[in-house]
């Protein structure tokens, strides 16, 4: 039996615990966005939706209200409203051919309009067959966005008692928009009539195919672009892990004038038409591998709508008055001047009148740049830098290799990093390092960053290398599918390494009771060897949240850590910010952790994915929680023995025994008792020294369950305990030291 203060203890951290089956899970949004200065219903199918009373889109100028949650209906509800819709579409016949007499003639009336359309909406959306779970139930939320909404993309939320849903991505745009829906229906007949310049949006269900009819004049430069993957970056549950999209357009005449599957190396298809003759034509739309369902949901946009392919330089330095090249279709304007002052990645566009285009992004760095020159595709005919150096070039052309010499000394240590891919360049990159007799001493091909959570194939190189001697160097940069042209843009840096980091919180939506403890993790994306400790805090909090367990140790990657909520509620929900300090070579580095969704695609591979914000909702009232570590933090565990952590706790009367767990512990380290001491409680931690090693750092989570008796009886008569998880301890830190 434990001791009554610290099983108060258990009971006083563990205020009602917000269970995660009852958090809503939004699958899909459909449609996926909408106009400027519109209103319009849009339906979020998922799981858990039946509690939800509100809605949530980031930024300013959306406004959402929910309307209804619907429900499968069983099969008799079903036949009872195709009965009423039967009804009604008798009435509108017997309308349209008129009665002998005007006192016998059926009036077809705008109620009878809406009462039609609300049925049809409520047996497409109420009866589907073969539903995935995840998908199964649907809400509808009323969308109001205001003409001066800034358009892009933005998070959209759901919120019940027990807490908000994950953010899903929901589009403001500027163009007309049409739906696949306004066809009476979805199949391979499927047709839609639209107008030039607009947005499409569909469903793609199983082995179908949405078409779309316009009519376009001689000479008019059509451009396609399919959203789609860029909606829902990733399906759990789908190979290759997202709706693959293919569009083909065809001329009056039927034939084949445009066929897209993807934009380089993106899975969303990009087409470009210049049309040839006055007349109709249709857009058809499907999934590559006649695939589909509800969360098949595309959005397309085609006109002659401005659209980037390339620019160059894909960067440059900090304060430096740049001009970016731009190509593409349809705008007025071959190059612009972005803004330098502060180094990052900004996402430039262009206009067309007052359409914009896609965006693309651009880097700004602090260390000296230059642009590559030509030729020097050889080692002969190398281009001298001078470290450190950041090279903006292109693959010009199939097979091309760009070659650059340095000077180095014995023992110095170099990087040599390409940024293409993750700047929207399709090359695919190869470095090689070689000393002056042209021996290789490294080599790569991918490198993989995982802050580029979008990107499935990382293919820009990194290198790094201590050089043997005094002497000249040589990076060779080429593409590993031996293509090339003036899209294939890079910037090469080769420098001293920079030891730097990243963070990523996830997740981004956080719902817990007044006073209760959860976990949270902390992923640390390390640069050029950089292993050093990184300590975490809240930035921007509303009063009452505690972190606890706040560091990334220097030898971890990802830590667990606890948040408290205040003792009472939080309306409304909050935005939380949280940074990241670390000591880099004498100077204190600081750096915004990013909130961001753990997701799975095709069953296997994990991605981190920002979100726009991190919303933390506190529900209900209680008191503040009683636990406190009064042990010093780290706790020093010695490799094979033990340590004890004093908890403080209040006093009262326990209802059943407490058992004391670890969450998701490091390997070696485990609870090997839980007594009372004094006015507090005793937690002893053991370490297993054929497990872990001196030097391990990390978190302790200490989860509480509460073993009750049952009515069950097991086998052999003895009485069985029925468990139940009490909440968590704070976050406890720790490092294994030796004896």
């Amino acid at each position: 039996m434990f001791h009554p203060r610290f099983i108060l203890l258990m009971l006083t951290i563990a205020l009602p615990v917000i269970a995660q089956d009852r958090i809503p899970r939004i699958g899909y949004v459909y449609p996926a966005g909408g106009r400027q200065g519109t209103e319009f219903d849009i339906a979020v199918g998922g799981q858990r939706l039946d509690a939800v009373t509100s809605a949530s889109i980031s930024g300013t100028g959306v406004r959402a209200v929910v309307v209804e949650h619907v429900k499968p209906l069983s099969q008799a509800q079903a036949s009872v409203l195709r009965e009423k819709l039967r009804e009604l579409q008798e009435k509108r016949q017997a309308a349209a051919r008129g009665g002998r007499t005007p006192s016998t003639r059926p009036v077809w009336t705008t109620a009878d309009e809406r009462l039609a359309a609300e049925l049809n909406r409520k047996l497409s959306v109420g009866q589907r067959r073969n539903v995935v779970p995840g998908l199964a139930e649907t809400v509808i939320v009323h969308v109001v966005v205001a003409g001066d909404a800034e358009p892009g993309k933005r998070d959209l939320r759901l919120g019940t008692a027990a807490g908000w849903s994950n953010p899903f991505v929901f589009s403001v745009g500027q163009l007309p928009e049409f739906h696949e829906a306004e066809s009476g229906g979805g199949g391979a007949s499927s047709m839609t009539s639209i107008t030039l310049p607009g947005i499409v949006n569909g469903q793609i269900m199983p082995g179908e195919q949405d078409r779309f009819r316009f009519k376009a004049r001689k000479g008019q430069r059509l451009v396609v672009a399919v959203s789609a993957r860029e909606l829902i970056p990733y399906i759990a549950d789908a190979v290759p892990g997202w709706f693959q999209a293919a569009v083909t357009l065809y001329d009056a005449r039927g034939d084949v004038v445009g066929y897209a599957d993807d934009f380089r190396f993106n899975p969303d298809p990009v087409l470009y038409y210049k049309i040839a003759n006055d007349g109709e034509y249709v857009l058809e739309i499907k999934d590559a591998l006649y695939r589909g369902r509800e969360d098949f949901v595309y959005r397309i946009t085609l006109g002659e709508i401005p659209f980037i392919t390339s620019i160059f330089p894909l960067g440059c330095a900090a304060g430096a008055q740049a001009t970016v090249d731009v190509r593409g279709w349809n705008f007025p304007r071959s190059s612009l001047a972005p803004n330098t002052k502060a180094p990052g990645i900004q996402l430039l566009s262009v206009r067309n009148e007052d359409v914009l285009s896609n965006l693309v992004p651009f880097a700004v760095d602090t260390l000296p740049e230059c642009l590559e020159q030509e030729p020097n595709n050889t080692r002969e005919k190398a281009q001298a830098v001078t470290l450190p150096i950041i090279i903006n070039g292109r693959i010009d052309f199939a097979g091309d290799w760009d070659v650059f010499r340095f000077d180095g000394r014995a023992g110095e240590k170099i990087v040599a990093e390409v940024q293409a891919r993750r700047l929207n360049s399709p090359l695919d990159s190869v470095l090689r390092l070689t000393d002056s007799a042209g021996k290789q001493l490294a080599f790569n091909d991918d490198h993989e960053d995982k802050g580029a959570g979008l990107i499935t194939h990382h293919a820009d190189s990194l290198i790094e290398f201590s050089l043997p001697a005094n002497g000249a160097y040589y990076v060779h940069l080429g593409d590993a599918q031996r293509k090339g042209g003036p899209e294939y843009g890079y910037r090469l840096r080769i420098s001293a390494p920079r030891p730097d980091f990243a963070l990523r919180v996830v997740p981004s939506s956080i719902s817990l009771r007044a006073g209760e403890i959860i976990p949270v993790t902390v992923y640390a994306l390390r640069r050029d060897g950089f292993a050093g400790d990184i300590a975490l805090e809240l930035k921007d909090a509303a009063p009452g949240f505690t972190l606890s367990g706040g560091w990334v140790p220097g030898n971890l990657e990802q830590v667990r850590l606890t948040l408290t909520a205040p003792s009472g509620a939080v309306k409304p929900p909050v935005n939380l910010g949280l940074e990241g300090r670390a000591n880099i070579d004498g100077r204190e580095i600081v750096r915004r952790a990013m909130p961001a969704e753990d997701m799975m695609q095709a069953f296997a591979y994990r991605h981190l994915v920002l979100a726009k914000e991190m919303k933390v909702v506190v529900l209900g009232r209680g008191a503040a929680a009683a636990a406190r570590i009064l042990s010093p933090v780290p706790v020093k565990i010695p490799a094979g023995g033990t340590a004890r952590v004093q908890v403080e706790v209040r006093s009262g009367t326990p209802g059943g025994e407490i058992e004391c767990v670890l969450s998701d512990p490091p390997e070696g380290i485990t609870i090997q008792s839980v007594s009372a001491a004094g006015e507090g409680t005793e937690i002893v931690f053991q370490c297993d020294v054929t497990k872990a090693k001196p030097g391990l750092k990390g978190n302790l989570i200490v989860e509480a369950v509460i073993a009750m008796p049952s009515d069950s009886v097991a086998a052999g008569g003895k009485a069985t305990k029925r468990r139940t998880s009490l909440g968590l301890l704070p976050a406890i830190p720790f490092e294994t030291v030796v004896p």
